[in-house]
This record gives structure tokens, sequence and C-alpha cells, in this order.
């Protein structure tokens, strides 16, 4: 949400860990996907043109479910809701490629890169974490789950649609493979600059269906 053309963080000030669940990438994806938007913000806007918000580059990672501010009696119940998805889901593999907005008319809010391969396992993963977190007391998600990559968040501003036509020209026919192999409840930390994400528990994909 925004305030006078401000980004205004809805959660701040509530009480506990703001937590997430996601894949996170591998380094070499990771790597790729930094020399693509250094060509993008090597572009100049226009004068008075204010820039996208891009996401940290160094924590790039694929949500599966957003929990939001979690007091810490819920944390050890999720982590091992988390744990107990992916004791029994085999590793796979995705691959990135092509880029988007959100919405897909009009000024974008959101900037991503999308999936090939991969996105059935993604949404299966979604779907067992729905069910195990329901089991630790969270409420279902409800929302369809869309695999995406964000990577800038624009909220309405003129420099949206040419940021995302650049970022798409930029990617180009790019098809980045990356390890679906790890599932990470992370940390946001807000204040100072885009959101750090620290990993609170991981858990490897070694299980079979």
């Amino acid at each position: 949400m925004t305030a006078r053309g401000r980004w205004v963080d809805p959660f701040a000030g509530m009480p506990g860990q703001r937590l997430f669940i996601a894949v996170p990438l591998p380094p070499p994806a990771v790597e790729e996907i930094i020399r693509v938007v250094e060509d993008v913000r090597a572009m100049p806007l226009a004068v008075g043109m204010r820039d996208v918000r891009w996401v940290r580059l160094d924590g790039l990672h694929l949500t599966l479910r957003f929990l939001g501010p979690t007091p810490p009696v819920r944390v050890e119940p999720t982590a091992a809701a988390i744990r107990s998805v992916a004791v029994r889901t085999a590793p796979s593999t995705g691959r990135l490629a092509g880029t988007g907005v959100f919405p897909p008319h009009g000024r974008p809010r959101t900037l991503w890169i999308g999936l090939t391969d991969g996105v059935d396992a993604l949404a299966q993963l979604a779907l067992d974490l729905d069910a195990a977190l329901e089991a630790a007391g969270w409420p279902r998600d409800g929302r369809p789950f869309r695999a995406h990559l964000t990577l800038a968040r624009s909220d309405g501003i003129a420099a949206g649609p040419l940021v995302a036509d650049r970022l798409k020209a930029a990617f180009g026919d790019r098809d980045i493979p990356f390890a679906i192999d790890r599932l990470v409840l992370f940390e946001s930390l807000t204040g100072g600059g885009p959101a750090r994400y620290v990993p609170v528990t991981e858990a490897s994909l070694d299980g079979t269906r």
C-alpha cells in the first residue's frame, strides 16, 4: 500500500517475526539474474522519474507462503510443519524464462521472471505446505499459487512500464535452470533499504512420492 506515492509497510509495528516460506535460488542462477538487473539499472531514467524498488539480489527466492508477523511460540511448530513436507518430497528442477508484470494491464505494481519447468512441483509444494500449516494452527491461504520470481515493485509509478520493457529486453531468451531442493523459513527484516531475508530454519527435500 502507499501513502502519497510512498511505500508503507502494512505490517510495521506488529509484534513477532515476519516470516515466509520459500525455495531459494542457487548461486549460479542468482549471478545470472544479477547481471540482467545490473544491465537494466545502468540505463538512465528521465530526470525526476523515480525508479522501481528492486528486491535484494543476494536473497532471491520463490515464495511459497507468506505468513506475516509470527509470535515466538508459533515458530517451532511452523518449522516442524515445513520439515514434515520436506521429508516426503523429492527434489526436482525448475527453469526461469520470460518476464512479466502484475497487473498485466496499465501501470504495473510488480515486475517478475516467470517459469517454464517446475511450476507443477512448486504448486504441489504450496498445497502440501498449506495442509501441514493448517494442522499447525495456520489458516488456509485460499489464494491460487502463481509461480514467479519477484524482482521489483513499482507501485504504479510512471517508470514501471519502461523498466518492465527494459527488463524484458535484457532478459531476452535466457533459460536459467535451478534446483528445487530446499524449503527455507525466512524472516524478513525491513528498514534501511530493501528487506533482508534471514533463514530461520532450512529443510532439504529428500523424500519420494
